[in-house]
């Protein structure tokens, strides 16, 4: 299995993410906007710390694509999508990440593909089922 994405180079080449969701979580006058900071603020190395070292939850899923497909206005783009066929027998879809947009053709039926998120509270809480409102940050 090739790994094709580390969020750490994505943040390399995009340093406003970094600025613009850290921006979001100090602002106060948002209070149901952004992410909690309650492990560290996004890309700092506290909070790289607490993924390292299990404190953040991760969410991490597998399984063999049946399809990838673009999914949003523009058809015309690139594959940014696939559905899973999960261990279990249900289906699942989540989003292609890719650091080098040739591998994007690697996402394709039959290949298997394994995903780490980040679970990240949120200030809006709680979530519509009652539980902790994450964002998932793919790692």
């Amino acid at each position: 299995m090739k790994i094709v994405y580390h969020l750490s180079v994505e943040l390399k080449t995009n340093l406003e993410r970094i600025s613009l969701t850290q921006a979001l979580t100090l602002d106060t006058s948002r209070p149901s906007m952004g992410l909690k900071g309650n492990l560290g603020l996004f890309g700092s190395g506290e909070w790289w710390n607490n993924i390292k070292n299990g404190t953040m939850p991760l969410l991490r899923i597998s399984g063999v694509v049946q399809r990838a497909y673009v999914a949003g206005q523009d058809p015309s783009g690139a594959n940014n999508m696939v559905e899973l066929v999960l261990p279990d027998g249900s289906m699942r879809s989540v989003g292609i990440y890719v650091n080098d947009r040739n591998d994007i053709a690697l996402f394709k039926a039959g290949c298997k593909v394994d995903i780490v998120y980040a679970l990240d509270e949120l200030k809006h809480q709680p979530a519509a089922d009652g539980s902790v409102n994450y964002s998932k940050v793919a790692l």
